[in-house]
C-alpha cells in the first residue's frame, strides 16, 4: 500500500512538473520576439536602439518580460546582411526592424511572410522597397529618413558657411541604393549654386584617403558625405582628414560633429526609431504592414562646431547659428 502511494506520488509530481513546463513553454512562445537587423555597428546604433526600446516601454513592452529583442549588426559589411537576416528568421522573430536601406533590402529579400519595419530607409519607393508611401503593399512598412530637400539643403548650407567654395566632393557608397539618388539630386542643384561636383565612390578607408587627397588639390574645395554606414565607421579618420587638409566638410549626422567635425544637418534618427516602436505595436496587435503608410521624417537637426570653424578660418554667419539646434562648445 505504501509502495502504491509512493508511485502515485511520483506520477502526480511528474504530471505537475510537465504541466508547469508546458505552461512556461506556452508563455515563452507568446512573448513577441523582435529581430533588429542593422547595416551599421552596435556602437553607431546604440542611441537608435535605446530610442526604439524607449518607444516600446512607452507602449507597455518591457524587454525580457513581455518582449524579446534579437540583434544583428553588419558593421558596414553589407554582404553579411543576408546571412544575418537568415539567422533572425531561423529564430522565428515576429517582426524584423531594420536600420538602413541595405538592411531593409536584405530583410525583404529574405522573407515575404515576416513583417518588416524600417526604422530608417532612404527613398523606399525609389529603391523598390515599397510600392508607395500611402499603401506600401507586401510585408514592408516603417519610416523613411530621406528627403531630397534635405540633400540640397546641405549643399546650400555649405555654400552659406563658405561662399568661396567652388568644387565640392560628394563621397558615396555605390553599394547603398540611396546614395546614387542623392548624387543625382545634388547634380541638378549644383549649377544654380555655382559649384562643380566631383563624385568619389567609397568602399573602404583607402578610398576616403584618396578623395581628400584629390580635393586638397582643387581650388576652394569642400566635401559632402552621403548618408551611409561606412562613413560612420570611419568618422574619426574622416574628421581628422578634413582638419588636416583644411577642407570644410558637411556631415549627415551629429556624431561626426561630436567627434570634432564642422557641421551636420540631417534627420533626427533617434526620433525615427522611437516612432518605429508604434509600427511594431500595431503589427503585433494584428495590423498588416501593407496597410500601414510610410512615415517621413519630421524632426531635423543642425549641429555646429565653432571650434572646428575657427580652425578652418571660417566665420559661421549669425543667421546659420540662430538656426542651429545645438552649438557645440
Amino acid at each position: 500500500m505504501a509502495e502504491r502511494t509512493n508511485i502515485l506520488g511520483v506520477i502526480l509530481a511528474v504530471t505537475l512538473l510537465a504541466a508547469s513546463f508546458g505552461a512556461e513553454a506556452q508563455q515563452a512562445k507568446q512573448v513577441p520576439r523582435i529581430g533588429f537587423l542593422a547595416s551599421s555597428s552596435a556602437e553607431r546604433d546604440a542611441s537608435r536602439l535605446a530610442a526604439f526600446r524607449q518607444g516600446l516601454r512607452e507602449l507597455g513592452y518591457l524587454e525580457g518580460r513581455n518582449i524579446v529583442i534579437e540583434q544583428r549588426f553588419a558593421a558596414g559589411r553589407f554582404e553579411d546582411l543576408p546571412k544575418l537576416a537568415a539567422e533572425l528568421i531561423i529564430l522565428k522573430v515576429d517582426v524584423l526592424v531594420t536600420e538602413g536601406t541595405p538592411a531593409a533590402r536584405a530583410a525583404k529579400t529574405a522573407t515575404s511572410q515576416i513583417p518588416v519595419v524600417m526604422g530608417n530607409a532612404g527613398d523606399p519607393v525609389g529603391t523598390g522597397l515599397v510600392a508607395s508611401l500611402a499603401r506600401p503593399g507586401g510585408n514592408v512598412t516603417g519610416l523613411s529618413d530621406f528627403s531630397f530637400d534635405l540633400v540640397t539643403k546641405r549643399l546650400e548650407l555649405l555654400r552659406t558657411v563658405d561662399p568661396s567654395v567652388s568644387h565640392v566632393a560628394v563621397l558615396l557608397n555605390p553599394a547603398n541604393p540611396t546614395n546614387p539618388l542623392e548624387l543625382r539630386k545634388l547634380q541638378s542643384a549644383a549649377p544654380a549654386l555655382g559649384v562643380t561636383l566631383l563624385a568619389f565612390e567609397v568602399r573602404g578607408a583607402d578610398d576616403i584617403e584618396r578623395a581628400y587627397d584629390a580635393m586638397r588639390r582643387q581650388p576652394r574645395g569642400a566635401v559632402l558625405l552621403a548618408g551611409d554606414a561606412i562613413f560612420g565607421l570611419h568618422r574619426e579618420r574622416i574628421v581628422t582628414l578634413a582638419a588636416n587638409n583644411r577642407l570644410p566638410t558637411l556631415y549627415p549626422a551629429r556624431h561626426f560633429v561630436d567627434s570634432g567635425g564642422l557641421m551636420s544637418y540631417g534627420t533626427n534618427f533617434d526620433d525615427l526609431f522611437r516612432r518605429a516602436a508604434t509600427y511594431v505595436d500595431k503589427i503585433l496587435k494584428g495590423a498588416k504592414p501593407a496597410d500601414l503608410p510610410i512615415e517621413q521624417p519630421t524632426r531635423f537637426e543642425l549641429i555646429i562646431n565653432p571650434k572646428a570653424a575657427k580652425a578652418l578660418a571660417l566665420t559661421i554667419p549669425q543667421s546659420v547659428l540662430l538656426r542651429a539646434d545645438e552649438v557645440i562648445q
